[in-house]
């Protein structure tokens, strides 16, 4: 969502039921929003009810720091509503974590640079010095804490006082190779995304590339999910592949 407009985002779910969509977009409609963008979706084996809707805020009654405030009391209460809500004007500030591979972390800056995405990119953090250059080159302050198994913990809490400190609102691991602890974990929900190898968990361990490559496949991609304690596991945002041959190599 870019920020050259003035508009407000709702993204919300809830047990299905009749009429709530009507509620909803009359909320925006009786307090003066146009309405620009909506998106619904039911999805029937659970019967929970997802909506995305985007209106702007010019002739809109309700002061944009009371909107959430008046949403939880008129709607959110009643339908049982979980929603998070968002402003063109606010940037979210994205968090980075890598560690020595390039190409995910170049891609990130890259689309950064090329003003693709409404995000502020704070801070890198890796658990090696290997890309600094790159933040370097990006002009982004770039964080080494080297983990191994005795000391996670402890480099963990200096990450999470990092975050808070930079207010990071949401976090991408691009390759970043360390399994992250529940309590790190639990303090961004929903809100740290994976980049990895399209084949997990079907290829998982330390070298899925070269299990897949060994094996045949013909298909290689990537896959972005948000974290949970499951590794691997959590809710897949996307994916995409691309088709190979016996030509090409790990």
């Amino acid at each position: 969502m870019k920020g050259n407009d003035n508009s407000a985002v709702l993204l919300m779910h809830c047990p299905d039921r009749p009429c709530i969509l009507a509620v909803v977009t009359e909320f925006i409609n009786q307090h003066k929003g146009n309405i620009l963008y909506l998106d619904q979706y039911v999805n029937r084996e659970e019967k929970v009810f997802f909506m995305r809707v985007k209106w702007e805020l010019d002739e809109f009654q309700i002061p944009k720091d009371k909107i959430e405030e008046y949403f939880e009391t008129l709607i959110a209460t009643r339908f049982k509503v979980v929603f998070r809500l968002y402003f063109s004007d606010t940037k979210p500030r994205m968090a980075i974590f890598v560690s020595k591979m390039p190409h995910c972390l170049y891609d990130l800056l890259a689309r950064y640079a090329a003003d693709e995405w409404h995000v502020e990119i704070p801070l890198i953090i890796s658990n090696h010095p290997d890309m600094e250059s790159v933040a370097k080159r990006f002009e982004i302050p770039y964080h080494v804490f080297p983990i191994n198994k005795d000391n996670k913990v402890e480099k963990e809490a200096f990450q999470l006082e990092l975050l808070k400190q930079n207010g990071i609102t949401f976090c991408v691991l691009a390759r970043y190779m360390q399994v992250l602890t529940a309590d790190l974990i639990s303090h961004y929900p929903d809100r740290i995304i994976n980049i990895h190898h399209s084949f997990l968990p079907a290829f998982a361990g330390a070298k899925p590339y070269h299990a897949a490559y060994d094996r045949g496949v013909k298909v290689i991609g990537a896959t972005s999910h948000y974290i949970t304690c499951d590794l691997d596991a959590g809710p897949i945002i996307d994916q995409d592949v691309t088709r190979i041959s016996h030509k090409d190599t790990v």
